[in-house]
């Protein structure tokens, strides 16, 4: 894991610390495991050894996105997978990399069917999803907040602040 300039175009406030690690998973079977794995030593090492604030559903989220993003490069692209943990503010970018160029699309929902609803729940999860083809394949961007306090979160899809309390 290393500290230092955010890649990919990503432009990260001067103050904020950038946090990044990247693995290359081959096609194991244990690809997926190792990934939530990594994921959550990465969290754990930011939130012991860098002092931010990582919560246990900012964890469990993030290896469940983790989880859902491998399978679906493992499931539906032949070849390596690379996967990019970014930790820029109080949201963890996770970029799952793969060499499918067909770009997938989330299916209509449908509680009668079984199976393929990973891409609808990382949609559902994330703060922001991006697709976005490259040479050579795709990638895949979800951002999740480290925390469940919506009020520290500096980009996110927040409800509205509650409406003011009537006095009598």
């Amino acid at each position: 894991m290393e500290s230092g300039p955010a890649g990919d175009g990503a432009t990260p406030r001067s103050e904020e610390q950038v946090i990044q690690t990247t693995a290359a998973l081959n096609g194991d079977d244990g690809d997926i495991a190792h990934a939530r794995r990594l994921a959550t030593a990465f969290l754990t090492t930011a939130r012991t050894e860098h002092g931010l604030a990582v919560s246990r559903t900012g964890v469990e989220l993030t290896q469940l996105v983790v989880s859902e993003l491998v399978t679906n490069a493992r499931k539906y692209a032949s070849g390596p997978v690379r996967m990019d943990l970014r930790i820029t503010g109080d949201v963890v970018e996770i970029v799952v990399w793969d060499c499918e160029p067909a770009l997938p699309a989330a299916r209509p929902a449908d509680a009668g069917r079984v199976g393929q609803h990973g891409l609808e729940i990382v949609m559902a999860l994330a703060l922001d999803f991006e697709v976005r083809s490259e040479a050579g394949g795709k990638r895949i961007t979800a951002r999740i907040a480290l925390t469940d306090d919506p009020d520290t979160l500096s980009s996110s899809k927040t409800d509205p602040p509650p409406a003011p309390a009537l006095e009598h």
